[in-house]
């Protein structure tokens, strides 16, 4: 999967007098549209017959893959706020896919802007820094963007893979359109849309990961939070060098957001796989490992043994005797040890299980391609009892070099959260070496458990949350922008006056319309929201219209309203048996 940065402008630096009112709405969250814009009998539109699947009622292919898209989109929008309408412009078309790989889908922002001035009391942009067009278009208050519908005035741009499940596709896999998560071995719509749509609402940095340019010399609100834990610096300070280096500093580079911080505990469980080299002393230390989907499990307690260099018959080739794809011809040098193997020529399984054979307690795969951080081991046998991992290149030379009186440890650091930097507890980045574009940093590091939405790769075990205690993506949200603001009129629910504003045109106090234009202040409350705070607190009905004599007075002195309007809400408060 990847995310689209397509349709990037920089026509929106110019927007220097952009003032507009906004128009007030006493619904809560944000209203996510989907924009259809496959041609007809194709995507959206294909009319091949399918019985409905997990709460999808749809009959046809089409649509269930919208009412997917619609589902997924509804998540969202009961998550975030936002006052203005957010427009996903979508299609299902034939993607890149093989027999055993394929691109899913691709979603992002289609414009970024910065230095558009707010509609107050909304709060605006961080300076010379750039947006997406839907948490922009929340901050600012406005649709910095207007335009029709199927153009680069939708907020975000959605392409999905048409030909999953077709011959030749992933073979026996296919796309799962229900609502209830019960994919079996098929890839799940909703979830792989939740992640897509996330980097269209801002999940997602702008500066090249192999040049580290930023777009016109400004950075952007994701990479102002992204700390490299090796020089200390945040993307928004360094030089284009420095992010190019950053950007394959494996798992030493986080999201430097309190937010999600402080919810990283909560999320995260304890328990990180590493090799510890306990001996010779000049080596000694930990090393990043990937851990295998068959054999035993690493613990805390772990496995220790010396460390010793499998060898077995030449391969085909006649080049590799430390492949262990074959019966190892240093058994008794390996029982009771850890045996060091290298990768190629046959499968994993394969080389564990011949070193399981020769007695091995554990088996340490060295990559035989540089990149870090090392990828888990895939596989299954059911007779392998051992623990493997797999380490880099890098390292596999490192202990190579230094095989005498070489002793490890494979186990898990139960002190450390899979997924968070062992000092500061904040949340790691996918940096891995070499760079991925399209993935480097948009994301959350594999090492992450439980599995969160917004890795790489979609996992099977994801639910449809995209928050804590199952998540980390809604605090980055807050951290990033995405402020809860429960009645979207722009003041923050932690400041606002009243979260849940009363917006009627004018005041009313229970039956009687007293044709007072209901104004809204920059505090985040309106009359009569003022007004239903003297009847909360009220202890009888003459205090109640004494309440509101006080704040008709306050309005009149303070020119909001006029003599005549104070009278007739007075009266309106008269009237009325509040409290």
């Amino acid at each position: 999967m990847k995310n689209s940065k397509s349709g990037l402008s920089l026509a929106f630096l110019a927007l220097a007098c952009f003032v507009l009112v906004p128009a007030l709405t006493a619904s809560a969250t944000a209203t996510i549209t989907i924009v259809n814009v496959n041609a007809a009998g194709v995507g959206f539109n294909d009319p091949t017959p399918l019985a409905p699947v997990g709460g999808n009622p749809g009959t046809t292919l089409g649509q269930q893959r919208l009412n997917a898209f619609t589902f997924a989109a509804g998540i969202w929008g009961a998550t975030l706020d936002s006052s203005v309408e957010i427009f996903i412009q979508a299609s299902f078309v034939p993607l890149t896919c093989t027999a055993g790989s394929a691109v899913l889908g691709s979603a992002g922002t289609q414009v970024i802007f910065a230095n558009v001035p707010p509609a107050p009391p909304f709060p605006g942009l961080e300076p010379n820094t750039w947006y997406g067009q839907a948490l922009g278009n929340k901050r600012v208050g406005f649709d910095v963007v207007p335009g029709a519908h199927g153009t680069s005035a939708d907020d975000i741009r959605a392409q999905f893979n048409s030909t999953i499940g077709l011959p030749g596709c992933l073979v026996g896999i296919n796309w799962y359109y229900g609502f209830d998560l019960n994919h079996g071995n098929n890839i799940d719509l909703v979830t792989v849309l939740l992640h897509e749509f996330a980097h269209g609402l801002n999940f997602q940095q702008f500066a090249s990961v192999t040049s580290g340019a930023e777009i016109a010399g400004l950075t952007d609100v994701f990479g102002k939070r992204i700390l490299d834990l090796t020089t200390g610096k945040t993307w928004d300070v360094m030089t284009n060098a420095e992010r190019v280096a950053s950007a394959i500093n494996s798992r030493k580079v986080v999201f430097n957001g309190a937010n999600v911080t402080a919810a990283v505990p909560g999320v995260l469980a304890f328990g990180v796989p590493l090799m510890h080299v306990n001996s010779p002393a000049g080596i000694a230390g930990f090393y990043d490992v990937g851990t295998a989907s068959f054999g035993s499990a690493l613990t805390g307690a772990g496995v220790t043994g010396n460390v010793v260099q499998a060898l077995d018959a030449a391969n085909a080739a006649g080049l590799s005797t430390t492949d262990a794809c074959t019966a190892l011809t240093n058994a008794a040098a390996v029982a009771g040890n850890i045996a060091l193997v290298d990768r190629g020529t046959c499968g994993f399984t394969f080389k564990v299980k011949n070193a399981q054979n020769a007695g091995a307690i554990a088996v340490i795969v060295a990559d035989n391609i540089a990149g870090a951080p090392p990828a888990g081991l895939g596989g299954t046998d059911p007779t392998i009892t051992i623990p493997s991992v797999r380490i880099t290149l890098a390292d596999g030379n490192t202990l190579k070099a230094n095989l005498a009186g070489l002793n490890a440890t494979l186990k898990l650091d139960l002190t450390v959260r899979a997924g968070a930097d062992p000092v500061g507890g904040r949340a790691l980045l996918y940096t891995p070496n070499p760079v991925q574009p399209g993935s480097t940093i948009s994301h959350w590091d594999t090492i992450a458990f439980p599995n969160q939405l917004m890795e790489p790769a979609i996992n099977g075990d994801l639910t449809h949350s995209v928050m804590p205690p199952q998540d980390l993506t809604l605090p980055l949200f807050r951290d990033i922008g995405w402020f809860p603001d429960a009645d979207n009129d722009g003041v923050p629910d932690n400041v606002d006056c009243e979260p849940h504003s009363n917006f009627a045109p004018t005041v009313v106090i229970g039956s009687c319309d007293s044709g007072v234009p209901n104004t809204f202040f920059t505090n985040g409350c309106t009359i009569s929201d003022l007004i239903a705070k003297c009847a909360v607190g009220a202890k009888n009905h003459g205090a109640f219209v004494s309440c509101v004599a006080h704040l008709g007075n306050d309005l009149l002195n303070a020119g909001v309203i006029t003599g005549a309007q104070k009278d007739a809400i007075q009266s309106c408060a008269g009237k009325t048996k509040n409290p």
